[in-house]
């Protein structure tokens, strides 16, 4: 069963590298949903949360919200279920499981993730450096591929776990 999921990742992971690169490629929006939706399979949170909701909040990224909000709001996952939240700026950011900030709005990085630190939040950005910066996980263009980088010692930091399955795939910082 273990093999099976490390293959169902991997497939998912190289199908959206794949749509950077084809001709008629998706646009990022879906690529980056897709991608955040798998990497949520493969994280665990700490088991203090007694909420129904498991919060998706999207900092400045109209179309990835809406995607988002279409594909798996209101969906279960486990015995909560996905809500998709919209931030205009670090102001507005309240408690998220996950929290994608838009290379857009990446100058509110900071501020941000100080917000979130060490609550049990999963901080995914788009613009090179953030991985360094404390970004949990960042996207990030290799040889005209789509790629991820890992900071462990943001996930320790955040207290979340990362399966070997998905942490084997990713650039390592």
């Amino acid at each position: 069963m273990k093999t099976l999921k490390t293959v169902v990742v991997a497939a998912a992971v190289m199908l959206a590298s794949s749509f950077v690169n084809a001709q008629d490629a998706r646009p990022m929006h879906e690529i980056y949903s897709m991608m955040v939706f798998n990497f949520v399979k493969y994280i665990q949170w700490p088991a203090n949360d007694n909420s129904k909701e498991f919060v998706i909040g999207v900092v400045g990224n109209g179309e990835m919200f809406t995607t988002l909000t279409n594909w798996y709001g209101g969906k279960p996952k486990g015995t909560k279920t996905y809500v998709i939240k919209k931030f205009k700026d670090a102001s507005e950011v309240t408690d998220c499981q996950v929290i994608f900030i838009d290379h857009s709005k990446s100058n509110e990085f900071e501020a941000i993730n100080g917000k979130v630190k060490g609550k049990g939040t999963l901080v995914v950005t788009d613009r090179n450096g953030l991985g360094s910066k404390g970004s949990c996980i960042n996207f990030k263009t290799v040889d005209e591929k789509l790629k991820f980088e890992l900071n462990q010692a943001a996930i320790e930091a955040s207290n979340l776990k990362v399966a070997s399955t998905l942490s084997s795939m990713a650039i390592l910082i």
